[in-house]
C-alpha cells in the first residue's frame, strides 16, 4: 500500500502538491459556494477537450505518418536531426508540447536506432525536447498555461503571437545553430521509414492505451480523421470566443462517446486536478489580504523573472495559474512561465516525457543526459532572457 502511495506521488508529485495546498487553504477560508467562483470552468472545458481531440489524431496515426513521409527525403544525420526537431517545434504550437514528444520522440528512438545512431540519441531528444516546449509558447493552444492566460488575460491572438513571436524567431535561430554542431555523417532513412511506417501506430499507441486493433477494424481512419477534424474546429472556435464553450464541451463530449469513448481514457485528468486545486489555493489566498498584499508586492516589475524562478521549482503550468492571481501584467507573466519551462528537467513536466522514453530505451547514460539537458537548456534560457531584457 505504502509503494503504491509513493509511486503515484512519485508520478503525479505536482498534482499532489496541488490537492494539499488547496487543502490546507480551506483551514484559513472555510469552504462554501463562494469556491464555485474560483474555478475557470472555460479553461477546463477547453483544456478537456483539446487533450481528447489530440489524442485522437494520435491514435489513428495521424502525426507519426506525417513524419514518415517526410523521412523519406532524408539523407544526413544533421537533416534527420533537423527534421525531427521541428516537426516538434511547430507542431506542439497546435498539438501542445508534450503531445509533440509523446508523438516524435518514440519515433526518433526508432528510426535513429534502425539507422544505427543511436549515439546522437541524447542531443537530438534534449533539442527536441527545447524545441516543443519553445515552439509551444507561440499560440495559445501550443501549452495549458498558455490557454490558462489566454483564457484569464483578454489578449486577441493577434496580440499574443506579437508578445511571443520575437521568443519563437530567436528559439528557431538557437535550433539552427545547436543542429549545424551535429554530424552530417550520411544514414539510410528509407528502411527505417518503411519500418516505421508499419508500426508508425504501434510506436504512437505504445503511449497511449486508447488504441487497440478492434478500434480501427470497427471504424474507418478518414471518417475518424474528419471528425476529430471538426471537433478541432469547434475548439478553435471557442479560443475565438465565437462558441460558448459550454456547446463545445457538450459536442466534443458526445463526439467522442459515439466516435471512440477509449479515447476518454487518455484524457489526462489529472493535470484537470492539478488546475482546480490551483483555482482554489489562488481564490482562497487571494481572500486573505495579507498573503495577496505580500506576493503582489514581490511580483510587480518582476513577473518574468519570478515567472522563470518559480517555474524552476514547481514548473511552468502550476507557476502560471499561481502567479496570475496577484498580478494584472499577464503579458510578462506569459512571457516568464514560457521561458521558466527551459532549466530543470521539472521546469517544463513535457521535459519528463522525453526523459521517460530515453530510459526506457535501454538508455543508460542517464548522467550525459541530464548534464548535456541542462547544458543546453542554460544557454537557451540565457540567450532569451537577455532578449526579455531588451523588448519588456
Amino acid at each position: 500500500m505504502f509503494t503504491k502511495v509513493k509511486d503515484f506521488f512519485k508520478k503525479e508529485t505536482v498534482c499532489c502538491i496541488a490537492f494539499l495546498l488547496a487543502v490546507v487553504s480551506m483551514f484559513f477560508i472555510p469552504p462554501s459556494v463562494n469556491y464555485f467562483s474560483y474555478i475557470d470552468f472555460r479553461v477546463l472545458a477547453l483544456l478537456f477537450s483539446l487533450m481528447a481531440v489530440v489524442r485522437g489524431f494520435s491514435s489513428i496515426g495521424v502525426f507519426t505518418r506525417l513524419g514518415t513521409l517526410l523521412l523519406h527525403k532524408v539523407h544526413s544525420l544533421r537533416t534527420l536531426a533537423a527534421l525531427f526537431v521541428f516537426l516538434c517545434f511547430f507542431f506542439s504550437m497546435l498539438i501542445t508540447n508534450d503531445v509533440a514528444l509523446i508523438t516524435f520522440v518514440p519515433f526518433t528512438i526508432l528510426v535513429l536506432s534502425m539507422a544505427d545512431q543511436r549515439q546522437a540519441l541524447i542531443p537530438v531528444i534534449v533539442l527536441e525536447t527545447i524545441a516543443a516546449n519553445l515552439g509551444s509558447m507561440l499560440t495559445p493552444l501550443g501549452n495549458p498555461q498558455n490557454l490558462y492566460l489566454y483564457t484569464i488575460s483578454g489578449l486577441s491572438i493577434g496580440a499574443f503571437v506579437r508578445i511571443m513571436l520575437p521568443y519563437s524567431f530567436v528559439s528557431a535561430i538557437l535550433l539552427l545553430i545547436f543542429i549545424l554542431f551535429l554530424p552530417k555523417d550520411t544514414v539510410s532513412t528509407a528502411t527505417a521509414a518503411n519500418t516505421a511506417n508499419s508500426t508508425n501506430t504501434v510506436t504512437a499507441s505504445n503511449t497511449s492505451n486508447v488504441i487497440c486493433e478492434a478500434v480501427k477494424a470497427r471504424k474507418n481512419p478518414r471518417i475518424l480523421f474528419t471528425a476529430y477534424l471538426i471537433l478541432f474546429l469547434l475548439c478553435l472556435l471557442t479560443v475565438l470566443h465565437i462558441l460558448p464553450y459550454q456547446i463545445m464541451f457538450l459536442l466534443v463530449l458526445t463526439g467522442f462517446l459515439l466516435l471512440d469513448y477509449r479515447v476518454l481514457k487518455d484524457v489526462d485528468y489529472f493535470l484537470l486536478l492539478t488546475f482546480l486545486c490551483f483555482f482554489i489555493f489562488i481564490g482562497n489566498m487571494k481572500q486573505i489580504s495579507l498573503v495577496h498584499e505580500l506576493i503582489s508586492k514581490l511580483l510587480v516589475h518582476h513577473e518574468v523573472l519570478m515567472g522563470i524562478g518559480a517555474s524552476q521549482i514547481i514548473s511552468n503550468v502550476p507557476a502560471a495559474i499561481l502567479l496570475s492571481g496577484f498580478t494584472d501584467d499577464y503579458s510578462a507573466l506569459l512571457i516568464g512561465v514560457n521561458l521558466g519551462g527551459l532549466g530543470t528537467l521539472i521546469a517544463s513536466l513535457a521535459s519528463l516525457i522525453s526523459f521517460k522514453f530515453y530510459t526506457n530505451s535501454n538508455g543508460n547514460d542517464t548522467r550525459r543526459f541530464l548534464g548535456i539537458f541542462t547544458l543546453y537548456n542554460v544557454i537557451f534560457l540565457g540567450v532569451l532572457f537577455v532578449l526579455s531584457l531588451i523588448l519588456c
